[in-house]
This record gives structure tokens, C-alpha cells and sequence, in this order.
């Protein structure tokens, strides 16, 4: 009996301590947290194409470096828990091979638990990690950083480049403590990143915080289902992180529009952090919740950088899933008002119908996407035009990517022939917009932005049965409203293909995807 007692006493305790600890870790994680982006004015080399010394490289490497530290010093100061910083941030682009290897490091798997600003020689020499290391370790603040990687291999290995090494470009993170805590290799290399090498198999990269758990990849890989999508559908990140030298190009891949579309259609936090270098339109930097921007930066006229900071919800509410077709697929066409005629956005031959008057309901297909659309202008001027425009198709230049795309555009003059190109001004306010479309797809990414390139926060959502509509009267000129679709499953597979043909070229790519992406965003 009094064995029994004892044993359900001991059940008690052990039951009391559960429940304690639980209350303990609970209190020990944060319901939101202070995010931090560094748009950064990075100083480039005199020269690209010639390798310099290693010296040489960690001078350049280092002035970048002063300037993140006082970014990354401000942000903690302000109570930052984490700050992201660009691609190529410490030395720039258009490298070759043989030029880019004096600013690489040897960069070890996190798994090694290394502190490198306690340890700075334990895998060579890294005075670039030991600085970063030291950045987070001194100012109690996560860091996140874009660096370049190296990895020697052999003949035992077919895939091993002719100079010997693996060289990859990186993104690595370090905890408040200074830990080295996530090595990503980026997959998906942009045209002219030669000097790169992509990795045999897409990497997914994701660590733990007490506030949130995050997954990190870098710009062009934005576009891909791998690593991204698999980051948030499988592995259920709250937070992106997402170095990137970004340029833009309008009318539907601007960095703040679609990073922030992005965090929406996926329902993630997401941190970009872009470089600011306006002569190669590379600006646009934010911080953005599934519902809305919280902090956006775009900037084409002065040469300084920005730090921005938001507080984010560590754990972003999963709002019901959006059936993209719904909608659309459930009502008939709309009036198809004058004419269809052709438009190219972006070197893809879109099919629109311009917007005769200050309200209207339209309809547009093309191939098996039609779109649907009903507006109200707050007045129809006589010096702009706007089109509805659907494409469905393979976009091959500068990346190879299956879209579906509806979109609400304005033309660049009251031409039908400019509709689709790049356009950054408008004056035509819009009381109310619904676009939706008959998507094959659930990877769409609403996009709404205003004249001079600016979003719209708060200013309109997405409906479960997938329709794009504003609550309120546009606060500024719209320049396009667009559901930007994305049918992964058939990049690589083109309408007359076969299956058979299909699997050959998924087999070809794999055996050549070291020089195939080697050729950024």
C-alpha cells in the first residue's frame, strides 16, 4: 500500500513537472520578434575578371564589412533578433572562376558547433566568418550573411570541376551567441553567375529560435519549387530569410512586389534584403507578413543604403488555404468588350483587352487560363490606358518557368502596342478592382502595386475561392493589379512533349546541372 502511494505521488510530481516545463519553455519563446533588413551600398572591386590576392579581397571584403557592422550594431541598438543582409554584399558580381576564389572560405557544416569568433582558426583561415561571428556574438543579434564558399574534390568524383573545388554561393547564419547555425548553398544560379557552382541536390536549410523557426534561400531561387516551396509546404517555416541582389523589371517582377506577393501566397513571413545599386535597378528591400508589407525600401535616386525594422509575429496564423479556380471556374465569362489583341511582358506574348470604360467587367483567356475582371475607375482619362492581359505559357528567357498570369496593367502610352512594357508612373486611381482566374495551379502570388513603385498595405486580400479585390479606394495610381501563377510541375515539359520526352530531359538536366546553372538574382 504504501508502494502504491509512493508510485502515484511520484506519477504526480512527474506529471507537475511536465506541465512546468512546458509553461517554461512556453515563456521562454516569444510571440513576435523585432526583424531587421539591410538594403546595402555595396563597394565594388576596380576589377572583376583578374584574380587579386587574397589581401587584397579581405580589403574589399572588410569595407563592406564596416558598413554592415554599423547596420547590424543600429539594429540591435533598436532590438533587433535577427538581420538579413544582401547577396553579394561583401564584394559584388561578374566574377569568373579563377577571380572570385580570393574572397572564398572554407564555410563547415553547422553541425560542427563552431562559435568562429571563440575559435577563429579551427577550420583555417576565416577571418570573414570570425568577423560576422563576432558581429552577432557582440551585439546579441542573429546574423545573416551572403559569403562565398569552397570544397575541394577529385577525379573520384565525375561532377568535380576541371580546377578541383566546388565553389558555391552561400548564405550562412549565426546566432546571438556567434554560432554558426545554417550554410546554404544556393540552387538556382542566375545568368552570368559563372563563377558558381549549384549543388547536386537542392538543399533545405531551416534552424530553430525562440521566436519562430526559419528557412533561408537566395533570389533566383524564389522562382523554383525547390528549395523554396518545400521550405514552407513541408517543413513549415514561419519565417523566410532571403539575401538577394535583385533587379527589377516591371511590370510584374519588381523586388518589393513580388517578395511581398510571395510572403502572401505562401503565408510566410519574409525578410529580403536587397542591394542598392539604382544604375543596374537593383533597390527594393522589405518586411513582409502573409497579410500585408510591414516595411518596405525603394530607392532609384540616391546612392545610401537603409536599414529597416518591423516586429513580425513569430508564428504567422495559417489563414484557410485559397482554391485559386474556384471563382472563376463557377461564372461565366464576362463581356470581352473590344477586340483581343497581342502584348509582349517580358519577352512573353500575352493575350489582353483594353479597358474601354471608368467601370466595367471583362473577360480574357489564353489557352486553358481565362481571367476575369471587374472595375471601377475613379475616372476614365484620355491620356492613359489600361488592358486586361492573360498568359499561360513557358517564359525561356533569363530562366527557364511555366506562369500562369492574370493581370490588371497600365500601358506605357495610349498605344495598345506598349501594353506590357515596363511602366513606373501612372495617375488613374481605381474605387474597385476583383481579378480572378480559372489557375491550374494552387502557387499564385497576388501583386498589387501603386505609381512610383510602391505596395499598398492594408489595402486589399484574397478571398478562400480565390479572387484579388481592395477594400478601400486605391491610396495611389495603380500599376498593375496580377495573380501571378506559377506551374512548377512544367518547367521543363512543353505542350507537345510526351511524357517520355518529358523524363529524358528531367534525366538530361540532372547529369548537367553543374554547367546548365552555372551560367543573379
Amino acid at each position: 500500500m504504501q508502494s502504491l502511494d509512493f508510485s502515484m505521488t511520484t506519477s504526480q510530481l512527474l506529471a507537475y513537472v511536465a506541465v512546468l516545463l512546458f509553461y517554461v519553455s512556453r515563456a521562454s519563446c516569444l510571440d513576435t520578434f523585432v526583424a531587421a533588413v539591410y538594403e546595402h551600398a555595396v563597394i565594388l572591386p576596380s576589377t572583376t575578371l583578374t584574380p587579386v590576392s587574397r589581401e587584397e579581397a579581405l580589403a574589399l571584403m572588410n569595407r563592406n564589412l564596416d558598413l554592415l557592422e554599423g547596420a547590424i550594431t543600429s539594429a540591435a541598438e533598436q532590438g533587433a533578433h535577427i538581420i538579413v543582409t544582401p547577396e553579394d554584399a561583401l564584394y559584388g558580381w561578374n566574377f569568373n572562376r579563377e577571380s572570385i576564389y580570393p574572397y572564398l572560405e572554407d564555410i563547415p557544416h553547422p553541425q560542427v558547433n563552431w562559435i568562429p569568433c571563440d575559435n577563429p582558426n579551427r577550420f583555417g583561415h576565416t577571418p570573414v566568418q570570425e568577423r560576422l561571428s563576432c558581429l552577432a556574438k557582440d551585439n546579441s543579434i542573429y546574423v545573416v550573411a551572403n559569403i562565398g564558399d569552397k570544397k575541394p574534390c577529385n577525379a573520384s568524383d565525375p561532377q568535380c570541376p576541371h580546377d578541383g573545388r566546388y565553389q558555391y554561393n552561400t548564405d550562412v547564419a549565426f546566432d546571438s551567441q556567434g554560432k554558426l547555425v545554417a550554410r546554404y548553398h544556393k540552387q538556382n544560379l542566375f545568368m552570368g553567375e559563372e563563377q558558381f557552382d549549384a549543388p547536386k541536390e537542392p538543399e533545405v536549410v531551416t534552424f530553430n529560435t525562440t521566436f519562430g523557426s526559419f528557412g533561408i534561400f537566395t533570389c533566383f531561387d524564389v522562382l523554383f519549387h525547390d528549395p523554396a516551396v518545400t521550405l514552407v509546404k513541408d517543413f513549415h517555416v514561419d519565417t523566410i530569410l532571403f539575401p538577394t541582389a535583385w533587379m527589377n523589371v516591371l511590370p510584374h517582377l519588381s523586388a518589393v512586389e513580388f517578395h511581398s506577393a510571395w510572403a502572401m501566397g505562401m503565408r510566410v513571413n519574409f525578410l529580403a534584403s536587397n542591394i542598392h545599386y539604382p544604375s543596374k535597378k537593383m533597390t527594393g528591400s522589405g518586411i513582409y507578413a502573409p497579410n500585408s508589407p510591414r516595411a518596405f525600401h525603394y530607392d532609384m535616386t540616391t546612392q545610401e543604403g537603409k536599414l529597416l525594422l518591423s516586429q513580425l509575429d513569430s508564428h504567422p496564423s495559417h489563414s484557410v488555404a485559397v482554391n485559386w479556380t474556384s471563382y472563376a471556374s463557377s461564372i461565366e465569362a464576362l463581356s470581352k468588350g473590344n477586340q483581343e489583341f497581342k502584348g509582349t511582358v517580358f519577352f512573353d506574348e500575352f493575350t489582353f483587352v483594353e479597358l474601354t470604360g471608368v467601370t466595367g467587367n471583362y473577360t480574357v483567356c489564353q489557352k486553358d487560363l481565362c481571367c476575369h475582371l471587374s472595375y471601377k475607375m475613379s475616372e476614365k482619362r484620355s491620356d492613359e490606358v489600361y488592358a486586361l492581359g492573360a498568359f499561360d505559357g513557358l517564359h525561356t528567357v533569363e530562366g527557364r518557368y511555366y506562369l500562369q498570369i492574370c493581370t490588371l496593367l497600365k500601358c506605357k502610352t495610349t498605344g495598345l502596342n506598349t501594353c506590357g512594357d515596363s511602366v513606373e508612373t501612372a495617375s488613374t486611381r481605381f474605387e474597385m478592382f476583383s481579378l480572378s482566374g480559372t489557375f491550374r495551379t494552387q502557387h499564385v502570388f497576388p501583386e498589387v502595386l501603386l505609381s512610383e513603385t510602391k505596395l499598398a498595405p492594408g489595402e486589399f486580400q484574397v478571398s478562400t475561392d480565390g479572387r484579388l479585390f481592395n477594400l478601400k479606394p486605391t491610396s495611389g495610381p495603380v500599376l498593375t493589379v496580377t495573380l501571378f501563377g506559377r506551374l512548377y510541375e512544367k518547367d521543363w515539359v512543353s505542350n507537345a512533349s510526351s511524357d517520355l520526352t518529358a523524363q529524358a530531359r528531367r534525366i538530361v538536366l540532372i547529369a548537367i546541372a553543374p554547367i546548365v546553372y552555372s551560367l543573379s538574382w
